[in-house]
């Protein structure tokens, strides 16, 4: 992908995230279902008071630059309504990182907004930089009118919702499906990774993650090899191209620093990845303003 087609992607999803900016615009979003009400009442929490409506998740909200949650409601009875909670993220990765983090291995699968998972009672997914989570509470089969909001209320806040642009690097042989994330701070334990996309792989019995930083510039790359280096007690003499951070707590760690990027392999076990190397290039060759 050349620079100015990166550019041009990241503008027009920003034009996209206009469309969503509050409380207000997002009712509005809102898709028309027969025989349901749309509540005109709405609750909106902040920092300050988000404990209130989610009491102990609402750390891990704040630390994924959260910065409104917007409650609203469809009614058919007072016994049948769903609830809808709109958590607006200061960037796409913000939101994309939250929804990632509360994925679950029991839900199903949608191809809905930038990816979506649910059941029969409740539905969860991510566009632009809006997380969505929506329960039904009914006395029916609710299931298919989740589905149907979900569709088309992510239309509305971003209709190219994918996921962030760098999740597109990660090579596809081998990653486990549905293991994308983004992580805002303190990733395998240390503060100065922040801003990190993961994905999980399993080769050949070895569980390993990919990862992928974007320091924005060159420099800001530097200076966060320079903070693994001291750390690690490795000289900082190293240059651009491949390197090998021998982390005490994350065993040894194969990386490549290019420019803004940083690339590296993490296995919890502590495996040794044969085609490390080959991954890094792979990865290399897909990054955009390279």
């Amino acid at each position: 992908m050349n620079y100015l087609k990166f550019i041009l992607i990241i503008l027009l999803c920003s034009v996209q995230l206009l469309r969503a900016q509050t409380p207000q615009e997002l009712r509005a979003m809102l898709p028309e279902l027969t025989g349901w009400t749309i509540s005109d009442k709405i609750e909106i929490f902040d920092e300050e008071n988000l404990f209130d409506r989610i009491n102990g998740a609402a750390p891990l909200f704040i630390e994924n630059n959260f910065k409104e949650m917007t409650s609203l409601e469809y009614i058919l009875s007072d016994d049948d309504y769903i609830t809808i909670q709109a958590y607006r993220h200061a960037t796409p990765e913000d939101a994309f990182g939250m929804y990632a983090s509360e994925r679950s291995a029991e839900l199903k699968h949608f191809a809905i907004g930038g990816e979506a998972q649910g059941d029969d009672a409740s539905m969860f997914f991510f566009a632009g930089n809006i997380y969505i989570k929506m329960w039904g509470r009914a006395t029916r089969d609710v299931s298919s009118f989740l589905q149907e909001i979900a569709e088309k209320f992510a239309k509305n806040i971003d209709s190219k919702a994918d996921y962030p642009v760098l999740v597109s690097v990660f090579p596809r042989d081998n990653k486990v499906e549905f293991s994308e994330t983004y992580t805002t701070s303190s990733y395998i334990g240390h503060q100065f990774l922040k801003g990190v996309y993961t994905a999980k792989y399993n080769e050949n019995g070895k569980a390993y993650q990919l990862f992928l930083i974007d320091a924005k510039t060159k420099e800001g790359a530097k200076d966060i090899l320079n903070k693994y280096f001291t750390f690690t007690k490795q000289p900082l003499d190293y240059q651009e191209g491949k390197l090998e951070i021998k982390d005490r707590y994350n065993g040894d760690i194969p990386a490549i620093w290019k420019g803004q990027y940083i690339i590296g392999i993490f296995s919890e076990n502590g495996d040794k990845i044969n085609s490390a190397d080959i991954i890094l290039d792979d990865c290399l060759k897909k990054l955009p303003n390279i």
